[in-house]
């Protein structure tokens, strides 16, 4: 499709609104070409960006680069609200004269989402580098697995998943489990012949072991919300429901 346009015009783009694989940027921006692709994070409630690299950034695909100017950016923990060292994954939190004053006659959801002090729970997970950088990792918040009191981020999941040549699309959510608390499921859209053993034997040594889905479902098509975003609320009440095909 690209080949009938001429995209000699194109210099500089951005990607946001879920974590970026950066060997895909890399390649987007040779493909292209789009010599100044970057990613870059940012939240409506915060007037769009909170965070974006240097034209010249190195670490511009790996990262959504350093705070806007007037902008704070810290890292959370998602169960304590204690303030992480750089490294730590937990709830990405802003504040600046960017943000938001409040939901329009919302009190209750302004509050839920802005502190006392300012700072914005965006309900994204991610971490700072020792530089500062921020990396948007692990999803969204609500979208996290805790196994026997273990942290699961499904975006380490999925992306390692997606490199399988016969998987199409993928989304990983949690389901209530007795013993576990939860456990990993993960409903799947192949591109070619697909079983669950295939998928559990193409993760082990590259994933921790409870990591490793222990449901797999298979769809043809993911239930989106209206900006094209998988609904896994949607997924986990039709595994729950056994509305979901078994990937055997």
């Amino acid at each position: 499709m690209r080949r009938r346009f001429d995209l000699g015009s194109l210099r500089a783009g951005t990607c946001g609104g879920a974590d970026a694989d950066p060997e895909l940027l890399r390649r987007c921006a040779v493909e292209f070409p789009m010599p100044r692709l970057a990613q870059v994070y940012g939240q409506t409630e915060s007037s769009t960006l909170i965070t974006c690299p240097e034209i010249e950034d190195e670490e511009r695909f790996a990262t959504a680069g350093r705070p806007l100017p007037g902008y704070e950016v810290r890292i959370a923990d998602p169960r304590t609200g204690a303030v992480l060292s750089a490294g730590g994954i937990g709830q990405i939190q802003a504040r600046g004269p960017m943000v938001m004053k409040s939901y329009y006659a919302k009190p209750a959801e302004t509050a839920e989402t802005i502190d006392g002090q300012g700072w914005l729970r965006t309900g994204d997970l991610g971490y700072l580098t020792p530089e500062g950088r921020l990396v948007v990792a692990g999803g969204r918040l609500r979208d996290m697995i805790i196994r026997g009191g273990e942290n699961i981020y499904p975006a380490e999941i999925e992306n390692l998943m997606r490199t399988h040549e016969a998987v199409a699309d993928i989304a990983v959510f949690g389901l209530s489990d007795a013993y576990y608390g939860e456990i990993v499921a993960a409903a799947v859209k192949p591109a070619a012949r697909l079983t669950a053993a295939m998928l559990t034997r193409f993760c082990i040594g590259r994933i921790a072991r409870f990591k490793i889905p222990s449901r797999f479902y298979c769809v043809t098509e993911f239930p989106l919300t209206a900006s094209g975003k998988i609904r896994k609320s949607a997924l986990r009440e039709q595994a729950h429901a056994g509305a979901l095909e078994p990937l055997e």
